[in-house]
């Protein structure tokens, strides 16, 4: 079977949504070349080990790689891509260089090495994301282990919003909380929010593939008595109140349904947000503010940003 490599020079503030734009597309498996990750004082905060070569990353700005059959239908699909990644800039979102190139590569290729990107992390206190090929004992008796394939969808679950999101999660859960999680991806902050002692945690996303990832990931880790997936938009028609609400997705999309997640929150309840670029803190951070929140923490990596929100009614 052949398969053809679309690559994007993009920006860190593209990432999340040119990914996800590429899984809609039908990609099967997805690499993020960030030349920032050479030179993250990893070892400092968690102490994991990284073996990474310059040579495999751009000088500047982020390369995304994915892998789409090649049929009838690519040249079709190539250009859809493009057009939804153009119109990103109507959000406000800086796409960078926006160059692409196409090229063709054989399965055993594209299924083999893109694996050399992704190594166990430990990304807070306790959880440590790792992939399913590779072999990983717990360093102490606390440390819980996440298994992850990030070849089905939305990525490895080490992105800086994800990690965000999982040290918040980490910071104010406690055992017996009821959890919803937005736009759930791999599940990766379901499955965190379950190991961390939730008793309940509804996952959610609108996107057929990730649920479906979503759901593998889950019964991988073996919390599908404490996680359910489903698909569904945002919190539209979700009834009942819950002690913490979690969304890692776009700066644009949190501020639409704040009002929901608010109804979603019993009061006292924690509403933790991520996926938004330095660039639209501000605009988050009011629409948080304006509908009765108070913000009790930010947290920042890089160019990302995290509210820890209690809700105030």
């Amino acid at each position: 079977m052949k398969w053809s490599e679309f690559s994007i020079h993009t920006t860190q503030e593209a990432v999340e949504p040119v990914c996800n734009i590429l899984h809609e597309a039908g990609a099967s498996g997805v690499v993020i070349e960030d030349p920032q990750d050479l030179v993250k004082d990893r070892e400092d905060h968690f102490g994991e080990i990284y073996h990474l070569s310059p040579n495999d990353y751009p000088e500047e700005g982020v390369i995304i790689k994915a892998y789409l059959q090649v049929n009838s239908f690519l040249g079709e699909t190539v250009e859809g891509i493009k057009d939804a990644i153009n119109g990103l800039l109507i959000y406000g979102i800086d796409i960078g260089h926006n160059t692409v190139k196409i090229s063709e590569v054989n399965e055993e290729e594209w299924a083999t090495a893109w694996k050399k990107y992704y190594k166990p992390v430990k990304v807070s206190q306790y959880i440590t994301i790792t992939p399913t090929w590779e072999e990983y004992l717990p360093k102490s008796d606390d440390e819980c282990i996440i298994e992850l394939d990030p070849g089905m969808a939305f990525g490895t679950g080490t992105h800086p919003t994800t990690v965000l999101c999982i040290q918040a999660i980490e910071k104010r859960i406690k055992a017996k909380d009821h959890v919803i999680d937005v736009g759930t991806g791999t599940g990766v902050l379901s499955i965190a929010a379950a190991k961390l002692g939730a008793e309940k945690v509804l996952a959610l996303d609108l996107d057929a593939v990730a649920v479906q990832s979503a759901t593998i990931n889950v019964k991988l880790n073996k919390v599908q008595e404490v996680v359910t997936v489903k698909q569904n938009n945002l919190l539209e028609q979700i009834t009942g109140e819950v002690d913490l609400v979690v969304a890692n997705i776009l700066a644009e999309v949190i501020v639409r349904f704040v009002d929901q997640a608010r109804n979603a929150l019993k009061n006292g309840g924690t509403f933790i947000t991520s996926g938004i670029i330095r660039a639209k803190k501000e605009e988050v951070r009011s629409s948080l503010l304006d509908h009765g929140f108070i913000i009790e923490e930010t947290l920042e990596m890089e160019d990302w940003v995290a509210f820890i929100a209690r809700n105030n009614k």
